[in-house]
C-alpha cells in the first residue's frame, strides 16, 4: 500500500474538494431542471421567440447577442435586462448595448406568460438562455439541450462593460486574452466569433476602417475595395443616423459559415473579424470553419452551452425576478 506524507495528502484533499465543488456547482445547472416545476417553460419561450422572429428576422441575432452580452458581464444572471435607476446606469444603457441591443420585449412576453402558469419559478436568466438557443435554431443553426437552474442577479452596472465585452476594434491577441479570462480556448473564441454570421451593425462600429483607420485618415487597406466602396455608400463619412445599419455578412439572417467565407475574402466587417486572419492558428480555424459548416455548427452549439454556464448564480443565490427589468422589492 502506498503511503502519502501529510502535506501531499492535504494537497490531494484540497484538489479533490475543488474538483468536487466545481462539479457540484455545474451540476446545479441541468437539462430538464423545470421538469417537475414548470414543464411548459421551453414550449412557452420557444413560442414567443418564433412569433417574434416571424415578424422580425433580425431578432434571431439580437436574442443570441443578448445571451452573450449577459454572460460575459457578471455571468449569465440576466443583469443585462435590468433597467437603470436614478443612482446607477445599468448595462443595457451602456455604449455597447444602447441602442444596438434589442429583443427585451420577447423576454418580457415569455416571462409574463410563465408567471401566470408557474409563478415565481422560472428565472429571467434561463429564459434568455432558452431564447438564444431557439433563435439560433430558427436561423438554421443546430438546436441543443440547455442546462437550466440559473438565478437572477440584483446588480447591473454599465461601468462593468469595459474589460468584459470585446469591442469591434480588438486584435487577435486581445480577443484571445479576453476569452481566456472567461475560460475559453482560442479555438472556442474563433467558434463563438461566428455568431457574427447573424445580424446587422451600426456604422459607428466600423466607420474608422472606412475613413480613418488607425488615425491615418485613410481606408483600411485590408478591406476588399469593392466591399469598402459599398459600405461607404451605406455609411457616408460623418453620418450619425442611428437608424442606419448594414448586414454583418452576406447572409445576415442565416446561421451558416458565411462569416468565415467573408473573412477569407477580406470582407470581415469589424477589425475584430478581419484580425482572425493575422494569426496562423486562427486563420487555419477560419479556413476550416468555412470549409466544414456542419462541423462549425456543432462546435458553436457546444461553445454556447459552455458560455451559458459562466459564473451562474444557483441554489439560494440571487433571486427569481417577477419582472425581468427590475429586482424584487
Amino acid at each position: 500500500m502506498i503511503k502519502m506524507r501529510p502535506s501531499k495528502l492535504s494537497l490531494v484533499s484540497v484538489i479533490l474538494f475543488v474538483l468536487l465543488f466545481s462539479q457540484c456547482v455545474l451540476s446545479q445547472l441541468r437539462v430538464g431542471f423545470y421538469k417537475d416545476t414548470c414543464r411548459v417553460v421551453e414550449f412557452i419561450v420557444k413560442e414567443e421567440v418564433v412569433k417574434a422572429i416571424i415578424k422580425d428576422r433580425g431578432l434571431a441575432a439580437a436574442l443570441m447577442r443578448m445571451h452573450f452580452h449577459d454572460c460575459f458581464v457578471r455571468g449569465c444572471d440576466a443583469s443585462v435586462l435590468l433597467n437603470s435607476t436614478p443612482s446607477s446606469t445599468a448595462e443595457k444603457d451602456s455604449f455597447a448595448n444602447n441602442p444596438s441591443l434589442r429583443g427585451y420585449e420577447v423576454i418580457d412576453n415569455a416571462k409574463a406568460r410563465l408567471e401566470v402558469v408557474c409563478k415565481g419559478v422560472v428565472s429571467c436568466a434561463d429564459i434568455i438562455a432558452f431564447a438564444a438557443r431557439d433563435s439560433i435554431e430558427m436561423a438554421g443553426g443546430l438546436g441543443y439541450d440547455v442546462p437550466a437552474g440559473r438565478r437572477d442577479g440584483r446588480t447591473s452596472l454599465a461601468s462593468e462593460i469595459i474589460g468584459n465585452l470585446p469591442p469591434p476594434t480588438f486584435n487577435v491577441d486581445q480577443l484571445t486574452q479576453m476569452f481566456a479570462n472567461k475560460g475559453f480556448t482560442q479555438e472556442e473564441m474563433v467558434t463563438l466569433s461566428g455568431g457574427h454570421t447573424l445580424g446587422r451593425s451600426h456604422c459607428s462600429s466600423f466607420s474608422d476602417r472606412l475613413y480613418n483607420f488607425s488615425g491615418t485618415l485613410k481606408q483600411d487597406a485590408s478591406l476588399d475595395p469593392t466591399y469598402a466602396a459599398k459600405l461607404k455608400q451605406q455609411c457616408p463619412q460623418g453620418s450619425t443616423d442611428p437608424n442606419v445599419v448594414v448586414p454583418m455578412t452576406s447572409t445576415p439572417s442565416i446561421a451558416d459559415a458565411g462569416y468565415y467565407i467573408d473573412i477569407l475574402a477580406n470582407r470581415g466587417l469589424f477589425t475584430s473579424d478581419h484580425t482572425l486572419l493575422t494569426s496562423p492558428a486562427t486563420a487555419n480555424q477560419v479556413a476550416e470553419n468555412a470549409k466544414n459548416p456542419i462541423q462549425w455548427k456543432v462546435k458553436f452549439a457546444t461553445a454556447m452551452v459552455k458560455m451559458g454556464q459562466l459564473d451562474v448564480l444557483t441554489g439560494s443565490e440571487g433571486e427569481i425576478r417577477a419582472n425581468c427589468r427590475v429586482i424584487n422589492s
